[in-house]
């Protein structure tokens, strides 16, 4: 009998799940704007960027194009994800209070604050290759960065946006908040990346894939489980 009701209960809050990711998606695509103004954010910086190593005449090396992709990345997530919840009016959180679990919700944006990031950074990264060359050796590798790395700022970002929302000054306190979480996530994406720049075995990037993997189960594990208590205040 309790299998059962959990069973029920499973299958209720997967439809939830389902249908707040589908409200997502149809607000971005009325809202064009917002992500089209990534996609020009990324395009503009990676073209300044060509243009300042082309006007002083300066190659650019491995470590640099690797560090400086994940720069643009960073702050591509931060100016998607940020808007998760600081941007919902307390009338549409009451509203979405009576009518799906908290859970639901805040796993719903991370699934969503995800795919919307994987699809920026890839398209980044096609951008970037076009313009600045492509130094990668292991591209699978690199792939497999770039969506753990989108997981873990979508995981991180969005329970942050969540904490900061119910505070009166919530960028800075998102900005303090993201700070200690996002320097370990961009050094093992940083050394993800490295390793497939230099055609390093996969076998020696496991420490620095586990490490994601841990931040996001730990991240998400802490989103279903304290997001209810924020959520009810």
């Amino acid at each position: 009998m309790a299998f059962a009701s959990y069973f029920c209960a499973t299958i209720a809050m997967l439809r939830e799940i389902n249908a707040l990711i589908w409200k997502e998606v149809v607000l971005e695509w009325r809202q064009r704007y917002a992500f089209n103004g990534l996609l020009l954010y990324i395009g503009s910086t990676i073209f300044i960027a060509y243009l300042s190593f082309q006007t002083y005449n300066q190659s650019l090396s491995s470590a640099t194009w690797n560090v400086l992709f994940w720069i643009i990345i960073l702050f591509a997530a931060v100016n998607a994800i940020a808007k998760s919840f600081i941007q919902e009016s307390s009338g549409r959180q009451l509203y979405y209070y009576t009518l799906a679990r908290p859970e639901s919700i805040i796993i719903s944006k991370v699934i969503y604050n995800a795919a919307l990031l994987l699809v920026i950074a890839l398209l980044g990264f096609l951008l970037y290759s076009l313009v600045l060359g492509n130094p990668v050796e292991q591209l699978s590798l690199f792939i497999l960065g770039i969506v753990l790395g989108s997981i873990a700022f979508s995981s991180s970002l969005t329970l942050i946006s969540g904490i900061a929302s119910k505070t009166a000054n919530s960028s800075t306190i998102m900005a303090i908040l993201a700070f200690p979480v996002l320097v370990p996530v961009m050094l093992m994406n940083i050394r993800i990346s490295w390793n497939a720049i230099s055609g390093i075995p996969i076998s020696d990037s496991t420490t620095a894939i586990y490490g994601l993997v841990a931040i996001n189960l730990i991240m998400i594990a802490m989103s279903f489980l304290l997001f209810p208590y924020l959520w009810r205040s």
